[in-house]
């Protein structure tokens, strides 16, 4: 945040240079005691608490110049942590970058693509005309998988990508039919197969999908749908890819209520069946973030709060790298036990 410079959100005695530019210090550490420094003062008006610094990389804060900045995927390689944002051009298209912390915690964007979109009309240039955005990164058996929104004249596909270093990215392929969205895998094959989520345009709803190759995918289901008089009574969408918890699948997802003043984005959970995640275990019937901030409710959109990644560590304490406004990247944090209370508390209209 080089905007920030002048007011010091943190001190790091002792640096310790890592990969890719991040550093031990950073707001999305895994060490206990480095953590703390970065808690906000705890209040109670939503499960998941923002970070006090926020927002966590604006517009302004970029070396290059670009039209927006929303939508980061998160991993953890080697102990750091990776963003993979994406950045909408001046020209008006959209790649994804990947993003990672000096040795005081500032993230910094890298100014070259790590997934561009292709223009070569005879692989994927009709799909990826106007851009790819929204990665969520999925770790299965030491390869970092990518799903991506594709953009181009036929709508939105989903789009596979993979890496083993966020150095080199291989392209696999476009493994959607049309008009799908919110596209993230789960960690580990469900009954012999990759399972998936997604949201097709028509019916507003998140559906699985299984694969035995990650290319083709079938005998999809219906999975959760908006619910009238809620929270999420518009659409509904996948969040971050799923993730394993003792209580089964802890899912976060965006639901959207239309209002007289335009759609409202705010985030919720459910908890999936570990064996088959069509089964609801719960579901929140409130939101668990909500767009409060003026850098959530003012931007190119206005009263959004939008997540693609997010990180559970080691004591359940649970990081969720969200978009406020489709202007920010923005960093809130919460637990498990929090998250599960909040859905178990919720005994009706799963």
């Amino acid at each position: 945040m080089a905007a920030h410079a002048q007011v010091e959100v943190f001190r790091v005695e002792h640096v310790r240079v890592l990969p890719l530019g991040l550093s031990a210090g950073r707001p999305l550490g895994l060490q206990a005691e480095e953590l703390q420094m970065f808690r906000r003062k705890m209040t109670q008006r939503d499960v998941v608490h923002r970070w006090e610094g926020n927002p966590l990389i604006r517009l302004q804060d970029l070396d290059f110049q670009c039209a927006d900045v929303w939508s980061a995927g998160v991993a953890s390689y080697q102990d750091d942590i990776i963003l993979l944002v994406t950045i909408e051009h001046l020209a008006g298209f959209q790649s994804i970058h990947l993003a990672g912390s000096d040795e005081k915690g500032r993230f910094h964007v890298k100014e070259e693509p790590f997934i561009g979109a292709r223009r070569d009309p005879l692989e994927f240039g009709l799909h990826e005309s106007r851009g790819v955005m929204d990665a969520r990164v999925t770790l299965i058996n030491g390869v970092y998988y990518i799903v991506y929104l594709a953009s181009g004249e036929h709508g939105f596909r989903l789009g596979l990508a993979t890496t083993r270093d966020f150095v080199k990215v291989e392209r696999h392929g476009l493994i959607s039919e049309p008009d799908t969205k919110t596209g993230a895998l789960f960690p580990e094959k469900i009954k012999g197969r990759y399972a998936r989520l997604c949201r097709p345009r028509e019916g507003n709803s998140i559906w699985v999908s299984y694969s035995h190759d990650l290319i083709y995918w079938g005998d999809s289901e219906l999975l959760l749908s908006p619910r009238a008089g809620f929270w999420d009574s518009s659409r509904v969408g996948a969040g971050p890819p799923p993730m394993k918890i003792p209580q089964g699948w802890l899912l976060i997802y965006y639901g959207v209520k239309e209002t007289q003043a335009g759609p409202l984005f705010r985030l919720g959970a459910a908890i999936l069946s570990g064996e088959d995640p069509v089964k609801i275990v719960s579901r929140s019937n409130i939101p668990i973030l909500s767009p409060r901030e003026d850098y959530e409710r003012i931007g190119d959109l206005s009263n959004i709060v939008f997540s693609t990644g997010a990180l559970v560590k080691n004591n359940n304490e649970m990081d969720i790298i969200y978009s406020g406004a489709d202007s920010c990247i923005c960093l809130g944090s919460t637990t498990v036990e929090e998250i599960v209370e909040t859905c178990s508390m919720s005994k009706e209209e799963f």
